[in-house]
């Protein structure tokens, strides 16, 4: 059968599941049994009835989605809702990222959180999870959020929106992966999505495995880490159909081997990773946007962030502060919101209803919500809002590449998929002076408080082949010392350098300098082969986005708990601070 009349095949079988699903006419060659509620399986929420259905991708790949359908069971099986659609690898039945031991059948809990902390089948939404190719209960090859799975995105979005019991508005929602799947989503530009809650997002997917031509340690950790997500075996009770697709990857092997070789090219402007970069697929995009994004991030990081925002042109809300890989609304064992900030759910709902149900909300949500490292909040109309940029000379010096620094080792059984990863910290030391590995500039005292914001830009000259890594630190009078930005490049060819390190927002007290260090790659959290060269550094220069403190506008938030922790491990000793050669004055505004 050639690919259209299985894509055709599957359309029709796609009829009358759902047909099923919404209590149309059954056919006696296609019996389904009927949707189940909590009390009939223990795994369906409260006020849900759930029912299952597929469909095609729509690339004309042969490639059947699974979805499982929620719906409010407080209404008749064809009233017509709004949709919450999440479209991703972790809502297997058998669990997100391994098996969870269910002993029954039933929709993942991976936003049970969301469902039941939003009262969102009271609220009349349905709630659609439904599986990228080769997860679950679906079938084909893992794509990495390429073309495939972007096709994936466009075919879940385009099927909520035309079933039956659909008004044929759609709002995305996730976290992590299913959060990209939002992006992708946004990128479509597809009349039907009309919201996206995106949390800690990859915005571009080269920079989850490399960094400017250079390895992560989870290169090849992560494809092997989703292949085995893949792989999960199916429940007995599954159906047929479900158990057959998910189990797709025993007659097609290639799948796995295609996934650790597709993604083992380090060079981002290669046609592979082009198709990936959703922070440039983004520009002139104008969907209803709302994300969630760590700073100090040590999974999701918040690279080429800026660069998606300033391309989208639609509504735009944030949290932004300091916090590692979490939800808006989780908590740790004292209570404490992770993320500092109260009323995430309330405030997701207040968009989805604006935009999904023409419902003006009688509370103003600022657009962005910023916590920077001193743990206060501030409400501002977009991100970033420099008050003016700085473009600072920095010294010239020379270090050897020989990853000296870099012995720290990655901590063992550690997984690699984006709930999982972290980069390991830095070595405890005391006492860092420059050393033949790197070298330091520093600037002058800043005479008041200053937030360098956004995306701070690094380029220089460099004599030799090899590796690079920039490192910022805010230094206070006695020498202590913050790491708060850094990244690394691959030198192909003595000449020029030039990339972004991690968007920040930080700022620093009176008296303060920044020392910008610059060097091989030693910290552990990449994969690089060093030259051995010694390497001269020259024309180094630094542009910063700047903003002024004294114009914030507070909002409320606590503290994130995790900055502490982020400070206890990047904190060090400077014990030979420089004469400053560069200042932070602001030389032009944006």
């Amino acid at each position: 059968m050639n690919l259209r009349r299985r894509a055709a095949a599957a359309a029709a079988a796609l009829i009358t599941v759902a047909a099923l699903a919404v209590g149309g006419p059954a056919t006696a060659a296609a019996v389904s049994p009927p949707g189940a509620t909590h009390e009939e399986n223990p795994r369906v929420p409260e006020g849900a009835v759930w029912t299952e259905a597929y469909f095609p991708s729509a690339d004309d790949s042969g490639v059947e989605l699974h979805a499982d359908v929620l719906r409010p069971a407080h209404l008749p099986a064809r009233a017509r809702t709004p949709v919450i659609l999440a479209v991703g690898s972790y809502f297997s039945h058998a669990g997100q990222t391994g098996p969870e031991g269910w002993t029954r059948t039933g929709p993942s809990s991976r936003f049970a959180d969301f469902t039941s902390g939003t009262g969102l089948f009271a609220r009349g939404y349905t709630y659609v999870m439904v599986d990228l190719r080769g997860f679950g209960g679906s079938t084909g090859c893992l794509d990495w959020m390429g073309p495939g799975e972007q096709a994936d995105v466009k075919a879940a979005i385009q099927w909520v929106a035309t079933q039956p019991w659909s008004t044929g508005k759609v709002g995305m929602y996730g976290k992590s992966y299913d959060a990209v799947t939002g992006l992708v989503g946004n990128n479509l530009r597809l009349p039907a999505l009309k919201a996206v809650v995106a949390q800690e997002p990859v915005w571009d997917m080269y920079n989850y495995l490399f960094s400017n031509g250079v390895p992560r340690p989870n290169v090849t950790g992560t494809p092997n880490a989703y292949n085995g997500i893949a792989t999960m075996a199916p429940l007995p009770d599954d159906t047929g159909r479900y158990r057959a697709n998910a189990q797709y990857e025993q007659a097609h092997p290639e799948c796995l081997a295609d996934n650790l070789a597709n993604n083992d090219n380090p060079d981002p402007g290669s046609p592979y990773w082009r198709a990936r970069d959703l922070a440039a697929q983004a520009r002139g995009t104008n969907t209803p946007l709302f994300v969630t994004q760590g700073f100090i991030e040590n999974n999701t990081k918040p690279e080429d962030m800026q660069e998606f925002l300033d391309n989208h042109h639609g509504v735009e809300r944030g949290w932004l502060g300091q916090w590692e890989h979490v939800r808006g609304n989780e908590t740790n064992g004292q209570g404490q919101l992770l993320m500092g900030r109260a009323g995430f759910f309330d405030e997701v709902m207040r968009f989805y209803d604006r935009y999904l149900k023409g419902i003006r909300p009688a509370v103003h949500d600022p657009a962005y919500a910023v916590e920077d490292n001193t743990g206060a909040w501030r409400a501002q109309p977009t991100w970033p809002t420099p008050s003016a940029h700085t473009r600072s000379a920095l010294a010239d010096g020379r270090y050897v590449d020989d990853g000296i620094a870099s012995t720290l080792a990655v901590p063992t059984g550690q997984e690699w998929d984006m709930e999982h990863y972290t980069d390991p910290a830095p070595p405890a030391a005391k006492g860092l002076a420059a050393d033949t590995h790197s070298y330091l500039t520093w600037s002058t005292p800043v005479e008041s408080r200053l937030r360098i914001t956004g995306t701070p830009q690094i380029t220089m000259h460099a004599s030799a082949p090899g590796n690079v890594m920039a490192r910022l630190w805010d230094v206070a009078p006695d020498g202590t010392a913050v790491m708060f930005d850094e990244n690394v490049a691959l030198i192909e060819r003595a000449g020029r350098v030039a990339f972004d390190l991690k968007s920040t927002d930080w700022t620093f007290e009176v008296g303060h300098r920044l020392g910008v260090q610059i060097g091989t790659i030693g910290s552990g959290s990449w994969r690089d082969t060093p030259s051995g060269n010694t390497i001269e550094i020259t024309r180094a220069r630094m542009n910063l986005a700047l903003q002024n403190p004294r114009l914030d506008v507070p909002t409320q938030g606590d503290r994130s708990p995790f900055l502490d922790t982020y400070l206890r491990q990047y904190t060090r000793t400077f014990t030979d601070v420089g004469e400053g050669t560069f200042t932070l004055t602001p030389r032009h505004r944006p």
